[in-house]
């Protein structure tokens, strides 16, 4: 996979998993921007970190998102819990990136896949 795919990749699971949770608003797409630009530099100085992309712009957005809005993506596995809790991302630096409980040790969904478990 080249640089572009890549980052265009990761760009569009992102937005998928953002349009999934009813966040992709102007703001949020922007951030998305952001880390993709940050991501490309990041890339181009190690172009066999391409595969990583996807995962390091879900957690680029997912930080950006606390500091601005709040957690996201809020657990869908522990609803029910008093301690909501964002998902994480797993592996942190690799390939086919996934969103995970840390809390119930689950895997949830591949990044991009969040709109098949929250039903949209």
């Amino acid at each position: 996979m080249d640089l572009e795919q890549a980052l265009h990749a990761a760009r569009a699971l992102v937005l998928a998993d953002l349009a999934a949770g009813n966040v992709a608003e102007a703001d949020v797409v922007s951030l998305v921007e952001d880390a993709v630009a940050h991501r490309r530099w990041w890339v181009e100085q190690w172009p066999e970190g391409a595969p990583f992309v996807a995962g390091l712009v879900a957690q680029d957005v997912q930080d950006a998102l606390l500091d601005k809005f709040g957690r996201w993506p809020v657990c869908p596995v522990c609803v029910e819990s008093t301690d909501l809790h964002a998902l994480d991302i797993q592996p942190e630096l690799g390939p086919e990136p996934h969103w995970v409980c840390s809390e119930a040790g689950v895997v949830v969904a591949p990044v991009g896949g969040l709109g098949a478990v929250l039903d949209r």
